[in-house]
């Protein structure tokens, strides 16, 4: 089997790339490791949208990866995702991808400007519709995501985005991961750890530690479950 795990940043993943094999490194954003009988390969993106789009525009292609798993942290803007959760992503939005009409925001779907229904979008939205194989999978928190390039901390912004979306979760790359896997045709995972709530911002209230242990744990006995 060969796998894909993908994060923005290095520290998300490192528990995890510490239990492999390491094997080689390719450059400063790809290495390979062995977990068993199993090609295991580590790419670490940067923060948010752009760098994600292009290096796995660059990898995924001829590379025949039989799933890529998406690996972060993310806010929660429910009280039922407490921080620590680990939460499988089956749906993404852009939701600044539009313009400001007044006080109002139109997406480029609903502004005339794409159909909402061309390839890789259903009715706006990046859907994940594959069945999760194996039991640590199918036991996480199926949720909805929003992807946006600045992390939200207003109370109003906070608000629309919730009526607009009814987001579960937040990130800075999992639209573009979604993108990018669906029109490569590839089996995929996006899977996050709660580190805070999405609200005023109060890093106190932040548990980065919390989310990191059980988000690479989850990783770990999920690359288990699929290994040969």
């Amino acid at each position: 089997m060969k796998i894909l795990i993908v994060a923005a940043t290095r520290f998300e993943v490192r528990p995890l790339a510490d239990k492999f094999a390491y094997v080689q490194k390719e450059d400063d954003s790809l290495a390979h490791y062995q977990f068993r009988n199993n090609k295991v390969d580590i790419l670490i993106t940067g923060m948010g949208m752009t760098p994600m789009a292009y290096y796995l525009g660059k990898q995924l292609p001829g590379s025949n990866y039989d799933v890529v798993i998406n690996a972060g942290i993310c806010g929660s803007f429910s009280d039922a995702l407490p921080i620590g959760t680990v939460v499988n992503v089956i749906e993404e939005s852009f939701c600044e991808l539009g313009a400001e009409d007044n006080n109002q925001f139109l997406s480029l779907f609903e502004l005339g400007l794409m159909d909402p229904d061309e390839p890789p979008f259903r009715s706006g939205k990046l859907l994940n519709n594959s069945t999760p194989k194996g039991s640590v999978l199918r036991k996480l928190d199926r949720v909805k995501g929003i992807t946006a390039s600045t992390i939200h901390g207003h109370p109003e912004t906070i608000r629309k985005i919730r009526e607009l979306f009814h987001p579960d979760v937040e990130s800075m790359e999992g639209a573009a991961f979604f993108y990018a896997c669906l029109t490569s045709s590839v089996p995929f995972h996006q899977v996050r750890s709660i580190s805070n709530f999405v609200e005023e911002r109060d890093k106190s209230k932040w548990d980065i530690p919390l989310a990191l242990a059980n988000l690479n744990k989850a990783l770990f006995d999920i690359v288990k479950e699929n290994a040969s």
